[in-house]
């Protein structure tokens, strides 16, 4: 990893992914919302987020926000914070009714088409599970989930890069044997896996493999996701976090990202917060002593996203076992 801070431009380090050269900044902004709030309120959030110093933003074609955030993006540009787009850094995602061999390039196609852009810097597979095709994106039946054709997908995404579409791609919510069966059938592999990490669910074996593998690990619901459906206020109420931060003067929330960052992987934020946003910045120019990472280290460990829509009775995932593949 490489990369400087400054407290004045919040300059964030960056990692280089190897299958592109590209330069990812390790501190992204989500765009999600739960409950949604709105194209106007997004955008907004997002030109905020570029002012501050954020160039990195995790979209996806579930989320609803691709359009407002290639609106904030090309406003920036047109503001004079930022110059071109590779001064910004796009991720978004496919969401199941798109993941099918013929259907990849065409679904990433309609997200370029909603952000009004020529490519995106990460495409990834948002969960291990195919879907029947719609022409809208939105929650699956439960009936209507297919098994993915992994190989099939896998190739997709490939030709997405290939076709310049994307300077990279990657997967999300893929476990060590999901992850072996792609690396297994792959000519350009992931470079990125993103997924639940945060101190209450460390995934340590996990973050191991995808070091191994060259596979570069972005943590979501680094907070717990509280506020949202399936997230939980478990990690932000912690009292071995509030007893570290009360000690170091900063928030719970800051704790949790400097540990992420301090585990060598990058980290997807979102809050639309003003204030929230700008202390999300500043994690860089302080660190965790030994004794802290270590009391960290041992806090109980419990998944929050436990991908309860992505199973269903008929298949393919029944249980969380099957879904997790037992990493639970």
């Amino acid at each position: 990893m490489d990369g400087s801070s400054d407290s004045a431009s919040f300059k964030v380090p960056e990692y280089v992914l190897a299958s592109s050269g590209r330069r990812m900044p390790l501190l992204g902004f989500g765009t999600a919302s739960s409950p949604p709030v709105g194209p106007e309120a997004t955008k907004q959030a997002i030109l905020h987020a570029i002012k501050l110093g954020y160039r990195h933003f995790d979209s996806a074609s579930m989320y609803q926000s691709e359009q407002p955030l290639g609106e904030a993006i090309r406003e920036a540009l047109s503001l004079g914070l930022i110059e071109s787009q590779d001064d910004v850094f796009i991720t978004t995602k496919l969401w199941p009714n798109g993941a099918h061999a013929d259907l990849v390039v065409p679904a990433l196609r309609k997200s370029l088409e909603n952000l009004k852009f020529e490519y995106v810097d990460l495409y990834l597979i948002h969960w291990p599970v195919s879907a029947k095709p719609e022409d809208s994106v939105k929650l699956i039946r439960k009936e209507d989930f297919l098994p993915m054709d992994f190989k099939a997908v896998w190739g997709a995404m490939e030709e997405c890069q290939r076709l310049g579409l994307t300077k990279s791609i990657g997967v999300s919510n893929f476990t060590i044997k999901k992850l072996t069966d792609i690396l297994a059938i792959a000519k350009i592999p992931p470079a990125v896996n993103q997924v639940e990490i945060n101190p209450i669910w460390q995934q340590k074996k996990l973050r191991e493999f995808c070091r191994a593998h060259n596979i570069l690990v972005t943590a979501y619901a680094p907070l717990g996701a509280k506020g949202t459906l399936w997230g939980s206020n478990q990690v932000l109420e912690s009292e071995v976090l509030k007893e570290i931060a009360r000690a170091k003067g900063k928030t719970v929330g800051q704790i949790c990202l400097r540990w992420v960052y301090e585990q060598g992987i990058s980290v997807a934020v979102k809050s639309f917060n003003h204030e929230r946003m700008k202390e999300n910045l500043e994690i860089f120019d302080w660190s965790l002593s030994e004794e802290e990472l270590k009391k960290i280290e041992e806090i109980p460990q419990y998944r929050i996203c436990r991908g309860e829509d992505f199973i269903s009775s008929y298949g393919p995932y029944r249980t969380e076992e099957e879904l997790w593949d037992g990493e639970l």
